[in-house]
């Protein structure tokens, strides 16, 4: 099927750890690793706070069934993924915490519970254009009107010795994904074009040195409405 849908991004947001020089906050029932505190905080920013029943988030709150998720990462969570292996192979007591966070999606149930959201969620990876892959899943999904928004979030962590192996690997392949230079993740909320319900208010960011193959995500995100 062939896409030609533009979406209209109505808010956005990325976080940069290493730059902001700021401790993310801790995500409950999560230990060990920066992946889903970046992802958290990147959806925090990118749609406000979760809100309440008797005062739901603006911008989620009136779409629960109607809004989907895609999470894109090349490598995902490799803090979690190298602590269990190392574990395991060390022979100590695995932490049954690890087993449940090493599935990429489980931050993102997580948030659909804080927000209240019922949709579809995905999880999509590829060795190039991976941010590309991530908008051409929100326009197909935008197709369908049962859908009328679809938060993509793209999220990767600086490399470690395995996945710094893995990207190289890759690049061997003919693969374009890059890492970026430190933690990183992007957040975009989009809608069909010409949906004409508000939007949040703008200004951005437009330094992504170090974005590695999120840049382009990035760059939509500096150039799109910001909370």
């Amino acid at each position: 099927m062939t896409v030609t849908l533009t979406p209209r991004i109505v808010a956005a947001a990325r976080v940069s750890p290493h730059t902001e020089d700021a401790e993310l906050p801790g995500v409950p029932g999560f230990v060990a690793s920066a992946f889903n505190p970046l992802v958290r905080e990147t959806v925090r920013r990118c749609l406000g706070e979760p809100g309440t029943a008797g005062a739901p988030n603006p911008l989620v709150g009136p779409y629960p069934d109607s809004t989907a998720i895609v999470l894109a990462t090349v490598a995902g969570d490799a803090t979690t993924s190298d602590l269990a292996s190392r574990k395991l192979i060390s022979g100590r007591v695995h932490n049954p915490l690890l087993f449940f966070q090493s599935v990429t999606t489980s931050i993102l149930g997580h948030l659909t519970i804080e927000y209240g959201l019922t949709g579809p969620v995905s999880c999509i990876a590829a060795d190039s254009g991976v941010g590309e892959e991530a908008l051409a899943a929100a326009e197909l999904l935008l197709t369908d009107d049962a859908i009328d928004q679809v938060l993509v979030i793209a999220a990767e962590l600086a490399v470690n010795p395995r996945t710094r192996a893995a990207f190289g690997h890759l690049a061997d392949r003919g693969g374009t994904a890059r890492p970026p230079e430190g933690d990183l993740a992007v957040a975009l909320l989009l809608r069909r074009p010409g949906d004409d319900r508000p939007a949040a208010a703008r200004p951005g960011y437009q330094d992504l040195d170090g974005a590695g193959h999120l840049r382009h995500l990035a760059a939509l995100a500096d150039s799109g409405p910001h909370r």
